[in-house]
């Protein structure tokens, strides 16, 4: 999992920056710096739009006295996806909205579940205590 973790800290803005370059010669480097503007207002907007939609799902669910783990996950999702959208490229926004919908999110909550799982499983789990 870290090797993973590493490959993409170091090959992402490689090709972040690539594809950057690329599309600054195509189409001109105010509409590249536009593009991300706008890609990160879009975000920002996003974030906060599904950011309160799923805290309202989960004051509900508190409410009815149920833990409100689906929502949880939704939270990590928008989280990370509102700070991928917010970091300049392409490749980190188009992975920043896939978690941030609502329609793509179940299957990276899915894939949160079974990390999660297996790490239960495996007894990796670290709870923190109050002394």
């Amino acid at each position: 999992m870290l090797k993973w973790l590493l490959l993409l800290i170091i090959s992402v803005p490689i090709l972040e920056i690539v594809l950057l370059i690329w599309a600054s010669s195509s189409v001109g480097v105010w509409s590249v710096i536009g593009l991300i503007v706008l890609t990160g207002l879009i975000g920002l907007t996003l974030a906060k739009h599904e950011g309160i939609d799923t805290l309202r799902r989960a004051q509900q669910n508190m409410q009815q006295g149920q833990l409100p783990a689906e929502e949880i996950l939704d939270g990590i999702c928008i989280l990370f996806g509102g700070i991928l959208l917010l970091i300049p490229g392409f490749i980190t926004d188009i992975a920043g909205l896939l978690l941030m919908l609502p329609f793509t999110r179940p299957y990276f909550k899915n894939w949160l579940k079974a990390i999660i799982q297996n790490m239960i499983n495996r007894g990796n789990t670290i709870i923190y205590r109050r002394f």
